[in-house]
């Protein structure tokens, strides 16, 4: 076989990509045609890895993009959960003393504590004016006393003063006793109408704006209910 032949042989190879039998110097041309063979094997797992490669960056981008989209998916939607708690969030307000104050029954109250208060002075300006009568008389006979009858004078006086004090400090007992009994029928009364207002309007919490308890209030989500409470409860 001429080597033109072996050469137009190892063409028509490489073209068909398959093996033909050239005869004559298939011998000669066995190791050309090994080299081809490798070139074009090479060729093929090349194109191969590339494709591989370029697979496998895709799906780490993907991947990548998977990650980076999820914090962001999640910040959104707690963003967004915070803003309708925002919205959905209300509550009502009042002036805890001023709806007490206005109920018909506190006036009422407030006279019966008035009247006890009235009797408690009383009887401690008797027991006052008494002590004040014998300490005078104390004073225009000390000079003529016996020491004894000095000594029994003088016991009787810080006697009647203890009992004043004492007096004095058990009437403020008693009387913040009573006016503790005279409203908790008004403050459970008013305490059990703010749960039922809360629950009808879906209240989280009702606020006693008292004492400048709450300095700022935002007028779209809180209510004043003042109004209301005093109205249901006449």
């Amino acid at each position: 076989m001429q080597k033109s032949d072996s050469i137009q042989c190892f063409r028509s190879v490489a073209k068909s990509g398959s093996f033909r039998f050239c005869p004559g110097g298939m011998l000669k041309s066995l190791p050309v045609l090994l080299v081809l063979l490798a070139i074009t094997a090479i060729s093929a797992k090349g194109q191969t890895v590339q494709a591989d490669q370029t697979v496998q960056g895709s799906a780490n981008a993907v991947s990548q993009t998977r990650k980076t989209a999820a914090p962001v998916s999640e910040m959104a939607s707690s963003a967004d959960a915070v803003s309708q708690s925002r919205k959905s969030l209300t509550f009502g307000y009042i002036s805890y003393d001023s709806v007490l104050h206005a109920m018909p029954a506190y006036a009422t109250a407030m006279r019966q504590l008035d009247n006890l208060k009235a009797k408690y002075e009383a009887e401690a300006k008797r027991v006052e004016s008494d002590f004040n009568k014998k300490y005078e008389e104390f004073l225009e006979g000390q000079r003529d006393f016996p020491q004894t009858i000095l000594q029994k004078r003088q016991s009787e006086l810080q006697e009647l003063l203890d009992r004043n004090i004492l007096f004095r400090e058990e009437s403020r007992r008693l009387l913040a006793e009573a006016e503790r009994d005279l409203l908790a029928p008004l403050h459970a009364r008013i305490g059990s109408l703010l749960r039922v207002i809360g629950e009808e309007r879906g209240y989280a919490f009702i606020v006693n704006t008292d004492n400048n308890a709450c300095p700022f209030i935002n007028p779209s989500q809180g209510e004043n209910i003042g109004p209301i409470v005093v109205e249901r409860l006449r």
